[in-house]
C-alpha cells in the first residue's frame, strides 16, 4: 500500500509513457498525484495514460518533444490549464546514441542526443518554474545516469549529455533555491524496463547480470521509481543540489580481472562450479603452454 503524500498535487513527468518514466508516473499517481506524461510515442502515451486511469489515477498524455521549446512551452500551458498548478517536474526523456566509433559519430546524432537528454531539461525546467514560483514552491528531478560518473565504449554524446544533467541540477538548485523551488538529479545504473514497455517484454537477464551487482540483481524502474517519491515529497524538503546514485553498488566495485574472478563468473552463469574450476584450469595451463591448452580443450570438444 502506498502513501498518499502527493494528493493535490501535480506532476509532469518527460518521457512517461514508458521504461522509467512510465513507474514513476505510476508511483506518484497511486501516491494521489494528478500525472501528466509527456512523450513522443503517441501510442504508448495514450496506452500508458488509460492504465493509469484505470489504477484510479487523474492523468492526461500530451504529445510533446522535450528539445523542441514550441512543444515544451505548450506542454506546460496545457498541464496548468488543465490542473492549476505544476508542482513537481520529472525531466526523464532521454535517447541511447548509435554506440558508433568516436570518429564514426555525426555532429547531427552529437547534438540530438545532446538536444533532447541536456538541453530537454533545460528547456522543461525554464517553462514549469514560472508556474512553480507562482506557488512559492516546487519540485525538478533530473533523471541523468551513472554514465556521468563512468563510461562503456562509444557512448560521448550519451555521457556527456548526462554529466551536463547533474551540473545543470546544482546550477538551478542555486539559482531558484529562493523561490521555494528544490533541484536534484538521480543517476540509475543498469535498469531493465522491459516490463514497463509498451506491450511488456520478458526480461532477457543471465544469472550473470545479477551476480556482478552486489546487490544481487539488476535495477527494476519501481527502485527508481521509490527513490523519486521519497525526494519529491515533503520528507525530503532539506535536500538540493545533489545527485543521488541509485545502481546496486556496481560504481563503488572495483574489479581487477584474474583467474579467480573469471572462475567465481563462470559459476555464476554456468551454475556449475565443477566445470568454472575445470575451465579456470585449462586458462592456467594456456598461459604456459598455449599449445597444450588447444590440445586439451580439442580433445573434450572431439568427445562431446
Amino acid at each position: 500500500m502506498h502513501l498518499r503524500r502527493f494528493e493535490g498535487r501535480v506532476c509532469v513527468v518527460t518521457g512517461g509513457a514508458k521504461g522509467i518514466g512510465a513507474a514513476i508516473a505510476t508511483r506518484l499517481g497511486l501516491e494521489g498525484c494528478r500525472i501528466a506524461i509527456a512523450d513522443v510515442d503517441e501510442v504508448a502515451g495514450v496506452a500508458r495514460e488509460k492504465d493509469l486511469r484505470a489504477r484510479g489515477v487523474e492523468a492526461i498524455f500530451v504529445r510533446a518533444d522535450v528539445a523542441n521549446e514550441r512543444d515544451v512551452e505548450n506542454l506546460m500551458a496545457i498541464v496548468y490549464s488543465r490542473f492549476g498548478s505544476i508542482d513537481v517536474l520529472i525531466n526523464n526523456a532521454g535517447i541511447m546514441p548509435s554506440g558508433k566509433e568516436l570518429e564514426e559519430q555525426s555532429l547531427e546524432e552529437w547534438r540530438r542526443v545532446v538536444d533532447v537528454n541536456l538541453t530537454g531539461v533545460w528547456l522543461c525546467s525554464k517553462h514549469a518554474v514560472k508556474y512553480m514560483k507562482a506557488r512559492g514552491r516546487g519540485v525538478i528531478l533530473n533523471i541523468a545516469s551513472t554514465r556521468a560518473l563512468q563510461s562503456e565504449p562509444n557512448t560521448e554524446p550519451y555521457s556527456a549529455s548526462k554529466g551536463g544533467v547533474v551540473a545543470l541540477t546544482h546550477a538551478m538548485a542555486i539559482s531558484l533555491a529562493k523561490y521555494g523551488i528544490r533541484v536534484l538529479s538521480i543517476s540509475p545504473g543498469w535498469v531493465d524496463t522491459s516490463a514497463w514497455q509498451v506491450p511488456p517484454r520478458e526480461p532477457r537477464l543471465t544469472p550473470l547480470d545479477h551476480g556482478q551487482h552486489p546487490a544481487g540483481r539488476v535495477g527494476r524502474p519501481e527502485d527508481v521509481a521509490a527513490l523519486v517519491a521519497f525526494l519529491a515529497s515533503d520528507e525530503a524538503e532539506w535536500m538540493t543540489g545533489v545527485n543521488i546514485v541509485i545502481d546496486g553498488g556496481m560504481t563503488v566495485k572495483m574489479v581487477y580481472l584474474d583467474e579467480g574472478v573469471l572462475e567465481e563468473s563462470l559459476a555464476v552463469l554456468l551454475r556449475d562450479r565443477e566445470l568454472a574450476h575445470c575451465m579456470r584450469r585449462l586458462i592456467e595451463v594456456a598461459r604456459e603452454d598455449p599449445a597444450r591448452a588447444k590440445t586439451m580443450l580439442r580433445e573434450v570438444v572431439e568427445k562431446l
